[in-house]
């Protein structure tokens, strides 16, 4: 029997992602849920999938129910916890979940809409008639393989799904707070003004860009609103703008053949010197020595 290929996690990512904690790592768990004795967050997009089961979530103070065998969506940022588990069969349920990154989820492309609605606080029902819960193990079966490749393409997937949910209109379990009104209107604010900043970013990623520069789209004292983004990004701006440099750094370089200097200034960084310092202290190894990885890997 023939044996099947693996690619490995690169050393780049593992590098990246033991040294920059603030969004964690791409993950998938099945497992049996059990009840939350505290609210909790952290740094994922999460899809979660109750096989046979509902469940009660308290989402920054809002309890919903979360209904069996569709999928869900939300920014685990906001504080969460489950409260509650309803079998609706006489077999015990699974829970499925999928933990993408924030950084990663912020780089996928075509789903502005769908970004802004879950940085608010938006909980989204995904239509369940284009992910089921055998996606959701292939997807699970994908990631234990230890294949990067494999990682790689469910990421893809992924965006693919977000793209066909954005082009209807949204299934809200929890509307975002920016479409509230009432005692969460101090929060709606603050959304909108992270959010503003975040697209600030990403639609100049390849500009210079001061706080002044990202702050001022927000009308508030430059102070001000880097402490609001710090609240409730859990990082400071500065570090968030390199994390998106280095994100599209590195995918200039891996899908593309541009020559070095030219990643370094579409991603942003103002000298060659200041990319390289960057890039390795990110990842752990050079430009060149990632994309030459990358070709080894295609080669094998």
């Amino acid at each position: 029997m023939e044996r099947q290929r693996i690619t490995p996690l690169p050393a780049h990512e593992r590098h990246f992602y033991s040294t920059r904690k603030a969004f964690g790592r791409f993950g998938v768990r099945v497992f049996e849920p059990v009840l939350m004795d505290k609210p909790h967050w952290h740094g994922h997009i999460e899809i979660n999938f109750a096989q046979d089961f509902e469940m009660d979530y308290d989402v920054n103070g809002v309890t919903i129910t979360v209904p069996a065998n569709q999928p869900v969506v939300f920014w685990a940022g906001i504080p969460h916890q489950l409260t509650g588990i309803r079998p609706t069969t006489n077999t015990p349920g699974k829970l499925c979940n999928i933990y993408l990154p924030l950084d990663s989820f912020l780089m996928m492309r075509h789903i502005a809409p769908f970004q802004v609605a879950l940085l608010g606080g938006g909980l989204v029902a995904l239509p369940p008639e284009i992910c089921s819960h055998q996606q959701m193990l292939r997807w699970y079966g994908d990631y234990r393989s230890g294949d990067f490749e494999r990682s790689e393409i469910v990421k893809m997937e992924l965006n693919s799904l977000f793209r066909r949910t954005a082009m209807e209109k949204l299934s809200f379990l929890l509307p975002p707070m920016h479409e509230l009104t009432g005692d969460r209107e101090l929060s709606s604010l603050h959304i909108r003004h992270v959010i503003s900043m975040v697209r600030q970013v990403m639609e100049n990623l390849d500009q210079p860009l001061k706080n002044s520069d990202v702050t001022k789209v927000t009308g508030l004292h430059e102070n001000y609103a880097l402490s609001l983004f710090t609240r409730i990004m859990q990082m400071p701006l500065k570090q968030f703008i390199i994390r998106m440099r280095l994100m599209r750094a590195r995918a200039l370089l891996v899908e593309s053949s541009m020559a070095i200097t030219s990643v370094a200034e579409g991603a942003g960084f103002s000298s060659l010197s200041q990319f390289y310092a960057q890039f390795k202290a990110g990842y752990g190894m050079s430009p060149a020595a990632m994309r030459d990885q990358y070709i080894r890997m295609e080669l094998r």
